[in-house]
């Protein structure tokens, strides 16, 4: 018999950033459209924006994600905020 281990790596397991996914509520050449991207390019993006299109943006990505344990298939404000916690260096590989 196999004994399953709950620890917190499996709260949040690796987060697949090449996934798409789309960041809405952004400005895009003067109006406020959706941008269509990896997960890691559409954080990135989110986290230089100004605060008011912070607040306002809305992150979904292709599958859900699953972060503390909690799974997401959209996230606004603080849950990108919470990726952005995640992102990997721009030192890492994969």
């Amino acid at each position: 018999m196999t004994e399953a281990t709950w620890g917190d790596d499996m709260k949040t397991p690796e987060i697949d950033w090449r996934m798409s996914a789309a960041l809405e509520n952004v400005p895009r050449g003067g109006e406020d459209v959706a941008e269509v991207t990896s997960l890691e390019g559409a954080v990135r993006t989110w986290t230089a924006l100004d605060s008011a299109h912070r607040d306002a943006a809305i992150l979904t990505p292709e599958r859900a994600v699953l972060i503390d344990g909690v799974s997401h298939v959209s996230l606004t404000d603080d849950g990108i905020a919470a990726l952005a916690e995640r992102l990997p260096s721009a030192n890492d590989e994969g």
